[in-house]
């Protein structure tokens, strides 16, 4: 088949995020099983130019969008057996960020429908869009309102992923016809608690519709976790399915090194682990201790990953025979309250910045990954912590109950917590500790962490399956 993954961004051209991940992963995944697969996004002004200096330009294009005269270049580029192609537009993209303009509505309006000109006009029709979140949904929207009678579309099938609901992409009601150039006949498909939602719009659209982990498809149908879209998500059970992402092992693997101190296999983990401990031990100011357990978070600082339950139970926490480090920047609050408690404490390290390659360490010196999240569509860390034999502590939720099992049950590859509970967490966290003085139980579940495959195999061949069952309708 030929798919083409539409997207606002994707590693390792220009990545904010797990969509970015995802988006570098998974389109080469499918591509393994004997697809033609492109992925198309936009060319920032971020995109480096080792990537630049090797893009290959395909073609330029004009249209019109609303009352607007508008145009793009568009380039490619091969990685991963897939063909990239970026699409240019200095007004729209050549910004110091990704989002969060004043503009996004208009740039990713522009991006979609350069999309659906894009094919039409090189007649490079795919059997399956596969669209991403709300910036790319006015693609799936576009091809069933305003380009839903060109011939050239009739057979092409749409997917359409929400990786994380939150984000729907609303809008005041005016801007239909001004910006997207969307006739008023069509309000309905886009119209909802009063304004345009372009989330809601690709789900009532498109063909068939995915997110993120099989639990999470399921929390959606419920207000807490849907963030007002339930009602739309009930209407689409029939044609919704959850599909757990993976993680780059190229990436994310101790035996291949990267950015750790010490490479380290499934067979020689324990002394590897023991070696890149003492080396952040070091480097982050912490007291060299190979017998203490080393708890890391690696995460966003915001109330959505669940700070505010470790800042309520933080000094219980510290009063244990532990270390602990966190690493990330977030809401200035949180920042702050770290920063103010690390400056009490010897066992205790706030890192308030973004390290991809400090991050690769600490995952490999860390004993336990703790994940306390409110909510969580799928999740990578956990995953990754697993890849370096660091037992995750969770809760849950999302894509983390699908994920890590719990100490004890077969399978166990970490530990869980089910309530949103400082307590019912801090409970877990001393369970976990008192594991790891017992060293033949501690070592059986590092192991079961570091056997714990969550390769894209599996969930490129559920995707290809959902493909094929639509190209065949």
């Amino acid at each position: 088949m030929k798919i083409l993954f539409v997207t606002s961004e994707a590693s390792p051209f220009a990545a904010s995020g797990g969509l970015g991940d995802v988006m570098g992963a998974l389109p080469p995944a499918v591509a393994d099983k004997d697809n033609e697969v492109s992925v198309i996004m936009p060319l920032y002004n971020t995109v480096k130019d080792v990537y630049r200096d090797n893009m290959e330009y395909v073609t330029d294009i004009t249209f019109m969008l609303s009352w607007r005269k508008t145009g793009a270049t568009v380039y490619k580029h091969s990685f991963g057996g897939c063909t990239y192609y970026l699409v240019e537009n200095h007004y729209y993209f050549d910004r110091s960020r990704l989002y969060g303009e004043y503009d996004d509505a208009e740039r990713f309006a522009f991006f979609s429908k350069a999309v659906v000109e894009f094919m039409l006009s090189s007649g490079n029709i795919p059997d399956v869009l596969h669209a991403n979140d709300w910036q790319t949904a006015l693609s799936v929207v576009y091809l069933k309102t305003e380009y839903a009678s060109i011939e050239a579309f009739k057979a092409l099938k749409t997917v359409y992923t929400i990786h994380n609901i939150e984000y729907q992409g609303k809008f005041d009601p005016y801007i239909q016809g001004d910006v997207f150039g969307i006739s008023g006949k069509y309000s309905d498909i886009l119209a909802f608690d009063g304004c345009i939602n372009l989330m809601k719009g690709a789900i009532v659209a498109s063909d068939f519709v995915t997110t993120v982990s099989p639990n999470y498809a399921n929390e959606l149908e419920y207000d807490f976790f849907a963030f007002g879209l339930s009602s739309v998500i009930k209407d689409a059970k029939n044609k919704l399915l959850g599909v757990i992402n993976g993680i780059d092992y190229g990436a994310f693997s101790p035996d291949k090194g990267g950015d750790i101190a010490f490479a380290y296999t499934s067979t020689n983990y324990k002394t590897g682990k023991a070696k890149n401990k003492a080396y952040i031990q070091n480097k982050i100011g912490l007291e060299v201790k190979k017998d203490v357990p080393l708890i890391a978070m690696i995460t966003r600082l915001t109330a959505g990953k669940g700070i505010d339950l470790v800042l309520h139970v933080i000094e219980e926490i510290l009063s244990e025979n532990v270390q602990l480090v966190v690493l990330g920047t977030g809401e200035r609050e949180y920042e702050q309250a770290l920063l103010n408690i690390a400056s009490r404490h010897d066992n205790f390290k706030a890192l308030i910045k973004f390290d991809r390659a400090l991050s690769k360490q600490i995952y490999a010196a860390a004993d336990l990954f703790l994940m306390p999240s409110k909510s969580e569509p799928c999740g990578l860390a956990q995953m990754i912590a697993c890849s370096y034999a660091t037992v995750p502590i969770v809760r849950s939720v999302g894509g983390l109950r699908d994920s890590i099992v719990p100490y004890g049950e077969p399978g166990g590859n970490g530990f869980r917590f089910d309530n949103y509970n400082a307590h019912d967490m801090l409970y877990v966290i001393k369970d976990a500790i008192a594991l790891y003085t017992n060293r033949k139980e501690w070592n059986k579940l590092t192991a079961a962490a570091k056997k714990s495959n969550f390769t894209w195999d599996s969930s490129a061949s559920k995707y290809i399956q959902i493909y094929d069952k639509l190209t065949k309708q």
